[in-house]
């Protein structure tokens, strides 16, 4: 599947929180693999381990995935905790987190993969 194919799915995902990023928008933190590396692409799965870096610290959690029809929903999980942050995207490198319920049924793969991601809004946790 095409970035851009794969793009569009995530984007649905977010619905009208869509958009993409501008040069004012304020990088706040970084999603990037915990098993394929700093460099490494974040494998859309069940349970892939994912990183939160936010000044210097990190956070690790774990992806979900859900699908609607056509449209996949990923969202990210802090471990030890039970809230749920869509992933909106903002471009092919940046993402929104967005603490929202799932949505969809569950399933065990997306739409391939995405390199690390630059955070535009960080949650508070």
């Amino acid at each position: 599947m095409s970035m851009k194919r794969k793009t569009m799915f995530l984007c649905a995902a977010a619905l009208a929180f869509c958009t993409h990023a501008h040069a004012d928008d304020a990088v706040c933190g970084t999603l990037e693999s915990a098993t394929n590396g700093q460099d490494g692409m974040i494998a859309l799965r069940e349970g892939e381990s994912v990183n939160f870096w936010r000044g210097g610290t990190v956070r690790h959690g774990a992806l979900h995935v859900y699908k609607d029809g056509e449209v996949y929903r990923v969202y990210w999980q802090p471990e030890g905790s039970g809230d749920v942050y869509v992933l909106a995207n903002e471009g092919a490198t940046s993402v929104r987190l967005i603490l929202t319920p799932p949505r969809g049924t569950q399933v065990d793969t997306g739409p391939g993969s995405l390199p690390p991601q630059k955070v535009l809004s960080c949650p508070a946790m």
